[in-house]
């Protein structure tokens, strides 16, 4: 899969980022507002880490060294994305053994839907 890198959209990302950790938005505000339709590893990366850090809420609240550890990794990601970089190998696929893509927003148009309706039938589009 060719990916669509875009400094802008890892730059919105990292802020989103920033935003859930500031406790501004919550993840899925956050995640609602990514960019539609990325396949920009590092991108996708950090929706599952959001994801993560999400269904970790209960941990984070018994276990304040692991929320702390938690926030540094979110905040390192944001610095790398913030910066236009791709996250590390490591980051990318660690995500990549558990998670095959995203579950991204979708663009509002008949490519959109088509994505929405091949995921939803559990159908891989071939590129």
């Amino acid at each position: 899969m060719k990916e669509n890198i875009s400094k802008a959209d890892r730059a919105q990302v990292a802020e989103l980022i920033r935003k859930v950790l500031m406790g501004y938005i919550c993840v899925r505000e956050a995640i609602l507002a990514f960019p539609k339709d990325s396949e920009d590893s590092s991108i996708i990366a950090a929706y599952h880490a959001l994801v993560h850090f999400e269904a970790d809420e209960d941990l984070r609240n018994r276990d304040s060294l692991y929320k702390e550890e938690q926030n540094d990794y979110l905040e390192f990601i944001s610095y790398i994305l913030e910066r236009g970089e791709d996250l590390p190998d490591n980051i990318i696929q660690n995500y990549e053994k558990y998670y095959k893509g995203a579950s991204l927003p979708h663009e509002k148009n008949a490519k959109g839907f088509l994505h929405s309706f091949l995921k939803f039938l559990n159908i891989e589009e071939k590129n």
